[in-house]
């Protein structure tokens, strides 16, 4: 059982996960500061459409600056650190890879010094990613399987999940990874595929005359639901012995059937609406990645509920619901 009062940093407040992490801890009695990179300019947008914006304490920190990292943790004094920071976008890491490189792996490494000097009984969970696996194909990952990334942005994962795990067996740190596969939520941005076949749906039922363009079609991907995941987070910070999760549904489907429960969803054909556009074609694209969340559910008790075309119907009426609201 972890005592209430606990005091959390959320690294990356301002994204979906850091916002659905916060709201979490809260309901479980926890003081949370979170920080983005200009806490004086940022919109917290995601903490205000959870109405929480104001029960969380923001800081300014830069996680490639080892000063300000050293900084702000020492003002904060937290038990737990939460690394949900740095570029997220698979595609985006193509264009920026050095800026994916440097946000992930040095951030990482900052933080872990941090803690090193400051105080090593704070607890830190690393946001992996299931992009480190690669392609695999008609297998399972799990916490054994190689990491075969290919992008920067997998790299750069791959590379911080390394740091964390030399840390917690060079100096003892309770410091983990949790190597989540594709989960999504209304507070996705919309750079994020998920998010643009949602959005594109729910404007053409609405009476876009517009056509969705995507990639590959034929990538299958574990998708999971957000809320869902930042409980396997936190839960990975109250065992007592550190450990690395694969944090998955263990069911896969087509970005093809996506696109096809999500139009049906408001009784579309997808074809009708889709264009297939070779110039959003990623390079080294992994065909499918799947995972196997067993040693989560072992140890964790932790099991996905929400997957598959439910999770897909679910994010298109909470779409036309966001698209109602600001209609009124």
């Amino acid at each position: 059982m972890i005592p209430r009062n606990r005091r959390a940093l959320i690294c990356g407040v301002s994204g979906q996960d850091g916002a659905y992490l916060a709201q979490l801890l809260l309901s479980k009695g926890y003081e949370v500061w979170g920080t983005s990179r200009d806490a004086q300019i940022s919109s917290f947008e995601s903490l205000h459409k959870l109405k929480i914006a104001a029960q969380v304490k923001t800081l300014s920190m830069s996680l490639t600056d080892f000063r300000s990292v050293l900084q702000v943790i020492s003002r904060v004094e937290p038990d737990e650190i939460y690394n949900l920071a740095g570029q997220s976008s698979v595609g985006l890491s193509f264009e920026q890879p050095v800026e994916t490189f440097e946000s992930i792996t040095l951030g990482t490494i900052n933080l872990l010094e941090s803690i090193r000097f400051i105080d090593p009984k704070m607890r830190f969970y690393n946001a992996g990613s299931s992009e480190c696996f690669g392609d695999t194909g008609e297998d399972f990952a799990d916490e054994n399987t190689a990491f075969r990334p290919r992008s920067p942005y997998a790299i750069a994962k791959a590379a911080a999940a390394w740091q964390v795990g030399l840390y917690r067996k060079a100096y003892g740190l309770y410091a983990v990874t949790g190597i989540l596969f594709n989960h999504e939520s209304p507070l996705r941005p919309e750079r994020f595929v998920t998010k643009k076949i949602v959005a594109t749906v729910c404007r053409i039922a609405k009476g876009s005359d517009e056509n969705l363009e995507l990639g590959n079609i034929d990538i299958r991907r574990d998708w999971g639901w957000a809320p869902e995941y930042v409980d396997a987070m936190w839960r990975m910070l109250t065992i007592n012995e550190p450990e690395d999760f694969v944090i998955a549904t263990g069911e896969i489907q087509s970005l093809r059937d996506f696109l096809e429960t999500a139009f049906g969803a408001v009784d579309l054909d997808w074809r009708r609406h889709t264009v297939i556009n070779q110039n959003l074609m990623r390079p080294s694209d992994p065909l499918a990645i799947k995972g196997m969340p067993n040693k989560a559910s072992l140890l964790l008790s932790w099991q996905a509920k929400i997957q598959g075309a439910d999770l897909v119907v679910r994010l298109v009426k909470a779409q036309m619901e966001m698209n109602n609201d600001h209609v009124k």
